[in-house]
C-alpha cells in the first residue's frame, strides 16, 4: 500500500481528506458509504495511515515505522472491531472494543483510529453506545463507519459524521487498472468492467476468478446451444449450472450482457459498441434470426430469474423456466 496513488477513482474524496490532514481539520467521525467492493475500505485504511504516517513529505510516506505497521495490519492505534455474529454487531462489541478502550490514550500514534466495517450491521443499541462517544470523543479519536446504507444509521449519528458517498468508478479507470496492474488482456477487461459498473473491488474479484471464466465458459455454452437442445438437455444442463449456484448473479449478468449487445448490434451493426467482441461471429448469425421483441422477452426473463432467485424461489423451476424463454424467443 502505497499510498493515496492506491485509491482509484476517487479523486475528490482523496483530495478532500488530504486537505483535512493538512489543515490539521480532521473529523472525529466519518461514514464512508457505498456498495461491497466499491473501494471503502481500502480509502479509510489509506487515510487510516497517513493520519499516523511519521515521514516528511506527503502522506502516507508508506515507509517510515508507523507505515510499516499499517501496512502490515498491526498498528497499535488503528483497530478494526470485531463481531462474534456475522449478522449483527451488538453493543457489546461495541463497548468492548470501542467505548472501553477509546479513553486510553493512543499507543505510539498521533490518534487513536477505529474502523467498523458493515457498520450498518450495528444494532439501535450499539449505534446509542457509539453516538455518545461521538458526542463527547477525545481529542485524539477518529471514528470511521464504513457502510452500505448510511440510512441504516441513527439521524443523530449521521448529522455528526462527514458523510462521503463513494460512486461508481469511470469504466476507463476500471479498465486502465486491469489491463496495468492485473495485466489483464483487453477483451476481457471490457468483460470485466461492462460486469462491475464502476465496482472497482468487483472488477478485481472477476479479473482473478477461475470461477467467472468457468461461468462465462458455461453460459456461452448455453447461447450457442439453446436452439438445438430438447427438454431433458436443457434440465441436465440446469444441474451443470447450479455448480455455480454461489455465483448464479453473476451467470445471469453474463446472460443480461449478452442479449444487451445483441440488441446494440441489431440495431447499429456497431462492432466496438459491444461488450463480447470475440464473438461477435456468433452475435451476428443470431441476430439474423432473432426480433427485437423476442431479444426484450428474454432480457425481461432474466431480470425475474434474478429476482425469483433473490427471494429464494426453487432454482430448478427459476432456470428451466428462463431457459425456455431463451429458446422460444431466440431460436424458436
Amino acid at each position: 500500500m502505497a499510498g493515496f496513488g492506491n485509491v482509484i477513482g476517487r479523486e475528490r474524496e482523496v483530495a478532500h481528506l488530504k486537505r483535512a490532514i493538512e489543515t490539521g481539520k480532521v473529523s472525529h467521525a466519518y461514514i464512508f458509504s457505498g456498495e461491497k467492493g466499491v473501494g471503502k475500505k481500502t480509502l479509510a485504511d489509506t487515510f487510516a495511515m497517513a493520519l499516523q504516517c511519521e515521514g516528511e513529505g506527503p502522506r502516507p510516506c508508506g515507509e517510515c515505522r508507523s507505515c510499516r505497521q499499517a501496512a502490515d495490519g498491526n498498528h497499535p492505534d488503528i483497530i478494526y472491531l470485531q463481531h462474534g455474529k456475522p449478522g449483527s454487531i451488538g453493543v457489546d462489541d461495541v463497548r468492548s472494543q470501542l467505548t472501553g478502550d477509546i479513553q486510553i490514550r493512543p499507543y505510539s500514534g498521533k490518534y487513536k483510529i477505529y474502523i467498523i466495517q458493515d457498520a450498518e450491521k450495528m444494532t439501535v443499541q450499539a449505534q446509542n453506545a457509539i453516538l455518545k462517544t461521538i458526542e463527547e470523543p477525545p481529542e485524539y479519536a477518529v471514528i470511521m463507519l464504513l457502510t452500505a446504507n448510511d440510512q441504516a444509521f441513527l439521524e443523530t449519528i449521521r448529522s455528526r459524521c462527514v458523510t462521503l458517498h463513494l460512486m461508481p468508478v469511470p469504466d476507463g479507470q476500471v479498465k486502465a487498472y486491469l489491463m496495468e496492474h492485473m495485466q489483464v488482456p483487453d477483451y476481457q477487461a471490457d468483460i470485466c468492467v461492462a460486469f462491475a459498473q464502476g465496482n472497482i473491488g468487483k472488477a478485481v474479484r472477476l479479473a482473478s476468478s477461475e470461477d467467472f471464466t468457468a461461468i462465462k465458459a458455461s453460459a456461452m455454452q448455453l447461447i450457442r446451444n439453446a436452439g438445438k437442445w430438447e427438454l431433458s438437455e436443457i434440465i441436465d444442463f440446469v444441474r451443470e449450472v447450479q455448480e455455480y449456484k454461489i455465483s448464479i448473479q453473476d451467470y445471469l449478468d453474463i446472460l443480461a450482457l449478452w442479449y444487451r449487445d445483441m440488441v446494440y448490434f441489431k440495431a447499429t451493426t456497431d462492432v466496438n459498441g459491444i461488450v463480447f467482441k470475440d464473438e461477435i461471429r456468433t452475435i451476428r448469425e443470431t441476430v439474423r434470426v432473432c426480433s427485437y421483441e423476442g431479444v426484450e422477452e428474454v432480457m425481461r426473463a432474466i431480470e425475474s430469474a434474478k429476482a425469483r432467485l433473490s427471494a429464494n424461489v426453487n432454482f430448478d423451476l427459476t432456470m428451466e423456466l428462463l431457459f425456455f424463454v431463451i429458446k422460444e424467443n431466440i431460436h424458436g
